[in-house]
Order: C-alpha cells, then sequence, then structure tokens
C-alpha cells in the first residue's frame, strides 16, 4: 500500500513553494503537465505558471516536465514556452525516466520530488524511484469518461494519503 501513498499532498501546485522544498533539501521537482500544470489541451503556460516556476528556481530548485502524453510536440512546445526540460511519453510509473531525469539535473532521489494528480503513474512511480511525492487534486476532469474512472479508482489511494504531510 505505501507504494500508492503519495507523501504529500496539496490542493495544486500553487500550494507547493521554493520555500517549502528548498527546507526538505529538495533541488529538482519533476511535474507532471496535463491535469497538473495546466488542464489538457492548454497549450502554453501563463504568467502565473512562469511566476511559480521563477519563485522555484530562486530557491535553487529546477522544474522539470515528466509527461506520459504520447504526442512528442505537446510536452515539448509547453516546455519550451516554460523553459524547463523535459521528458515526454515517460512511461511512467516505471522509474527510467525518473532516474533519466535525476542524471540529467545532476542530483539524487533524496534532492528530488514528482508533483503529480494521479496515484497510478506520478506516485507510484515516484515511490519506485525513491523521490518524494506530491499529490495535487487534478485541474479537470470533464471531458473524458476514462479520467473519472481512473480517479474514481484511485479514491481510496488518496485517502490514505490524507495521512501525509501538507505542505
Amino acid at each position: 500500500m505505501a507504494l500508492f501513498q503519495a507523501g504529500f499532498l496539496a490542493d495544486d501546485i500553487y500550494q507547493i513553494t521554493g520555500e517549502a522544498l528548498e527546507r526538505r533539501g529538495i533541488r529538482l521537482l519533476l511535474a507532471d503537465l496535463d491535469n497538473t500544470l495546466v488542464p489538457y489541451g492548454v497549450p502554453l503556460p501563463d504568467k502565473k505558471l512562469k511566476a511559480w516556476r521563477d519563485d522555484l528556481a530562486v530557491h535553487g530548485v529546477s522544474l522539470f516536465i515528466l509527461s506520459n502524453n504520447r504526442h512528442e510536440s505537446r510536452p515539448r512546445i509547453f516546455a519550451q514556452g516554460l523553459e524547463v526540460p523535459y521528458i515526454g511519453h515517460a512511461g511512467k510509473p516505471k522509474r527510467a525516466s525518473f532516474v533519466k531525469a535525476m542524471e540529467r539535473q545532476g542530483v539524487t532521489a533524496a534532492q528530488t520530488a514528482i508533483v503529480g494528480d494521479q496515484v497510478f503513474t506520478d506516485v507510484l512511480g515516484g515511490n519506485r524511484a525513491g523521490v518524494a511525492t506530491i499529490l495535487v487534486k487534478p485541474i479537470r476532469l470533464a471531458g473524458n469518461p476514462g479520467r473519472y474512472l481512473r480517479y474514481a479508482a484511485e479514491v481510496p489511494f488518496r485517502l490514505l494519503s490524507k495521512g501525509g504531510e501538507r505542505l
């Protein structure tokens, strides 16, 4: 069960501050893209997201997009707009993309966290890779019945994560 439990909870990414991550020794924040950073289909980052990225950087935390999106252009274009590195079609919850991102950024698992909206990809993958996990609420479920089913299956694990520390 622990593999499916997030270490930290937040309503959204904006509750996660560079200061809080720095206090915990985090230097790399891996972030899921769709429904974590922005709703599905939003093509480019807005000023608020760029300001959040800048807050992380002020505290020595690099942002890195780790997306399972199968369309190569989606994470590439968004990451370029945000001016951060990325790995698309990451294969989460497999460990390989987590390890590759950490190697590219020159950090250890102890210096890394992942933030995402899904238990079975972001949280499970992060726990398998030995990094801190931060579970946020999905931004928007509308438009895809499969998302409702997936999130419904995650409810018991989200409830177990409620014992996790809030950032």
